[in-house]
């Protein structure tokens, strides 16, 4: 999962990206360390936020790459 550095390059701590998707703190926080994943509909919401893939929040890596 790209979720931590994604958010830093935004310049988003954890608190406000959790605000932003409608989540506690613990949950990015978990989603970073691995102990959890967003749901599809979170995975959604963190592309919108980010200007992203949820591929690429995903860290898969495009075909052939």
């Amino acid at each position: 999962m790209e979720i931590k550095r994604i958010r830093e390059a935004a310049g988003l701590r954890q608190y406000e990206l959790a605000e932003r998707i409608g989540v506690k703190q613990a949950s990015v926080s978990a989603w970073e360390s691995g102990a959890a994943m967003p749901s599809a509909a979170n995975l959604l919401k963190l592309a919108d936020i980010f200007g992203c893939t949820v591929d690429e929040i995903l860290g898969r890596k495009p075909i052939g790459a």
